[in-house]
C-alpha cells in the first residue's frame, strides 16, 4: 500500500491530515527534539526521528520499502538542500523536484526568472548603486540563516546607514549586502495567493487566501506612531502565522491571471512544469494591479490554517471543502487508480 510520507514541519499537519482523510498511510519524518506535535496528535501511522534533518538521506531504503510518495516543504528544500533533493534522495517526490531551487532570489535559478518568463508584474529590482526610490532590501539574518534580515529603505544612503546600524547591532551582516535582493518597495494589500495545478484533471485550481503574521513585525503594527518613533525598534520579518483572508471577487479575474502565466513560465523554463499546489504572494495596489513579490513553488504555510475546515474555493470544485493537504492526496490517489504515478512525481 503507497504511503504518504513528509518532514515534520512547515505544513506537515495538513499533508498528513489529507493524506489520512483519502485512506493513505502516513510517515513522519521528524528531527529529534520537535517531533511533540506529531505524536500528540493521532494523524501519524510511522514517526521516525533523525538527529538531523539532513539524515531523511540515509532512511531512502526503508521510505521506498513503505512506498512512500513524498511531499516537499520549505523546511525540506531549506535543511536537506537542493542539489540533495535532485541527486541523492531517490524516493518519488510528489510535484516538480527540480522547481524547488527556483524559489530562491539569486543565482541562476530564481522566482524572478519565472515571473519574467510569465510576464507577471513584479517589483522592480537594483543594484545598491541604483537605489534612488524607496525598497525592501532581503537577505539573511547574521546567525539564523533560514531567518528574514529584511529591512525598507527611503533610499541609497539610508540604504546603507541603516545595514551598518543592523550590522552593528548583530542582526545582519554587510558582506550579505552583495547577494542581498533590493525591490521597490510597492505599497499595497498583501495577500498569499494558493493554487494547484492538477495534472490528472490538467486545471489549474485556486484554493484559498491567507496573509502572514511576522515577529516583531506584527507588534510593531500595533504601537501608536509616536511610541514607534521613541523606541525605534529593529524591526524582524520572522514568519510565526497565517491568517486566513478573502479578496473581492473583482479581484478574482487577475488572480486567475497571474496563476496561469506562472503556470505557462514553468512549463517552459523547468520541465515537466507545475505540478500541485504553488504560492504567489502579491500586492494589490490602489490602482488594483496585482505586484508578485514572492513565489512558493509548493505547499504553502498558509495553507494549514485550512486544515480539517477546507480551503474556501475548494467548494467549488469538488462541492465540499477540502484542505489543500487533502487535494495532495486525491491527486496521489487519482494518479495511482489510473496507473499515471509518474506523471505527478519526479
Amino acid at each position: 500500500m503507497t504511503s504518504i510520507a513528509v518532514l515534520a514541519s512547515h505544513s506537515a499537519l495538513d499533508v498528513l491530515d489529507g493524506a489520512r482523510e483519502e485512506g493513505f498511510k502516513t510517515i513522519a519524518i521528524a528531527k529529534r527534539g520537535r517531533e511533540r506535535a506529531y505524536r500528540e496528535f493521532p494523524l501519524v501511522d510511522k514517526l521516525v526521528t533523525l538527529d538531523d534533518y539532513r539524515d531523511i538521506l540515509k532512511i531512502v531504503d526503508f521510505l521506498n520499502s513503505e512506498k512512500a510518495v513524498f511531499v516537499p516543504n520549505r523546511s525540506f528544500a531549506v535543511y536537506v538542500g537542493y542539489d540533495s533533493i535532485e541527486r541523492e534522495f531517490p524516493v518519488p517526490i510528489f510535484g516538480n523536484r527540480f522547481l524547488l531551487r527556483w524559489e530562491e532570489r539569486s543565482g541562476t535559478c530564481n522566482y524572478y526568472k519565472l515571473l519574467d518568463e510569465g510576464g507577471i508584474p513584479r517589483p522592480k529590482t537594483f543594484n545598491i548603486d541604483e537605489v534612488d526610490r524607496p525598497v525592501i532590501v532581503k537577505l539573511p539574518e547574521a546567525e539564523r540563516r533560514v531567518e528574514r534580515g529584511f529591512f525598507i529603505a527611503r533610499d541609497r544612503d539610508d540604504l546603507l546607514k541603516k545595514a551598518k546600524k543592523l550590522a552593528e547591532s548583530g542582526l545582519i551582516k554587510l558582506e550579505d549586502l552583495k547577494n542581498a535582493s533590493i525591490e521597490e518597495l510597492i505599497l499595497g494589500a498583501h495577500f498569499n495567493a494558493n493554487y494547484f495545478y492538477s495534472v490528472m484533471k490538467r486545471r489549474l485550481e485556486l484554493h484559498s487566501f491567507d496573509r502572514r503574521i511576522q515577529s516583531n513585525l506584527d507588534g510593531v503594527y500595533r504601537l501608536p506612531a509616536r511610541d514607534q518613533l521613541d523606541i525605534d525598534p529593529d524591526v524582524r520579518y520572522i514568519e510565526v502565522g497565517h491568517t486566513p483572508a478573502t479578496i473581492r471577487e473583482s479581484l478574482l479575474e487577475k488572480v486567475f491571471e497571474i496563476g496561469y502565466k506562472f503556470v505557462e513560465g514553468v512549463r517552459k523554463l523547468v520541465p515537466p512544469g507545475a505540478v500541485g499546489p504553488f504560492t504567489l504572494q502579491f500586492v494589490v495596489t490602489p490602482k488594483l494591479e496585482l505586484v508578485v513579490y514572492d513565489v512558493a513553488p509548493r505547499i504553502g504555510g498558509g495553507t494549514n490554517i485550512y486544515l480539517g475546515v477546507g480551503s474556501q474555493y475548494s467548494k467549488l470544485y469538488f462541492g465540499k471543502p477540502i484542505s489543500l493537504g487533502r487535494r495532495i492526496a486525491i491527486e496521489i490517489r487519482e494518479a495511482i487508480e489510473a496507473g499515471k504515478l509518474e506523471e505527478v512525481t519526479t
